[in-house]
């Protein structure tokens, strides 16, 4: 079996130093000291600075991030806005000194310059995830339907303004790993993603694509397939087959419609967690089926659970290596 393997570690990095996602992500030393273990044990790519990736934008704009219970991921529970008409010309916030957000690119320099192998790169969320953080899921799924023109328009004030935060880790030698999972269905049906996120999703793709000087991928959760030619359409290079979409129709059409894009194809986490090895080795073998004939296609995770045992990914390694 020949297939490239990569884990996604995030919150399962404050696990490998054996603290807690939340004290993790707010301790600069601890963050560092998680993702450095990780990639000392996976040599994964790329190293994605950061625990709870999706909330850096929305606290550098003023939401609150709340303690979660034990080893839970922190999370937004309370809408900084009411709706769409709130948030409208929110003013950008200042990458070099808002929130975590400068926290996170100086660890990113600091395990760029003690990991000098490593892909190094700063999770930067595409426009829907932000406003889902900014408004809740029940606010901006009501102006979704409602007024959908102000969605509209605030979804494309968000990209614009993603602007300098993708500017601030270019300067600091980095690279961008762009995410927008909050915009797959069944959170927005297909219709409301081709007509409202897809245009501010281009945006914010030409945004950070202008700024780092190459193609980013566009990493979406969720099912994903009844708006994969769209994605295509924003020109990215390295999309995500996830176990939430139906990964055979997915993996057909893009090896025969888009064979030159580089596909993850996600192992289920929670069969990556688990305690049965050949519960393991039957899901290699089932993503290693799907691969088969599509050599552009290399093996993910989906986001490593905190609790996954690290012999777990080096029975993966081992197995695929066998």
């Amino acid at each position: 079996m020949r297939i490239s393997f990569s884990p996604s570690v995030y919150e399962h990095a404050a696990a490998m130093i054996g603290r807690s996602p939340w004290d993790t992500s707010r301790d600069p030393d601890l963050l560092y000291a998680g993702h450095k273990a990780a990639f000392l044990k996976y040599h994964h790519t790329p190293v994605v600075v950061g625990i709870d990736i999706y909330n850096l934008e929305a606290e550098a704009y003023g939401s609150k991030v709340s303690v979660p219970g034990e080893n839970g991921i922190p999370a937004i529970h309370q809408p900084l806005f009411d709706g769409v008409d709130q948030a409208l010309h929110l003013p950008p916030f200042e990458a070099g000194s808002d929130g975590r957000i400068p926290m996170v690119i100086e660890v990113g320099r600091r395990l760029m310059t003690d990991l000098p192998d490593a892909d190094i790169r700063i999770p930067v969320a595409g426009p829907f995830s932000i406003a889902f953080n900014l408004l809740g899921i029940e606010n901006l799924c009501l102006d979704l339907a409602l007024k959908p023109e102000n969605t509209f328009s605030l979804l494309m004030e968000i990209a614009e303004s993603q602007r300098g935060f993708c500017e601030a880790v270019v300067d600091a030698g980095l690279d961008v790993a762009f995410f927008e999972s909050a915009a797959a269905p069944p959170l927005i049906s297909p219709r409301q993603f081709r007509e409202i996120e897809l245009p501010a999703l281009k945006k914010a793709i030409q945004v950070a694509e202008s700024i780092v000087g190459h193609p980013v991928p566009c990493i979406m959760g969720g099912d994903t397939y009844p708006i994969l030619d769209e994605i295509f359409s924003t020109g990215t290079g390295y999309v995500v087959c996830n176990v939430e979409t139906d990964q055979e129709a997915f993996i057909l059409k893009t090896k025969t419609a888009y064979p030159d894009v580089k596909v993850r194809i996600n192992m289920d986490p929670g069969v990556v967690a688990c305690a049965d090895p050949q519960r393991i080795y039957k899901e290699v073998d089932r993503i290693v089926a799907l691969a088969a004939g599509h050599p552009n296609c290399l093996m993910g995770t989906g986001c490593l659970p905190y609790e996954t045992p690290p012999e777990n990914i080096s029975l993966i390694k081992e197995y695929l290596s066998s």
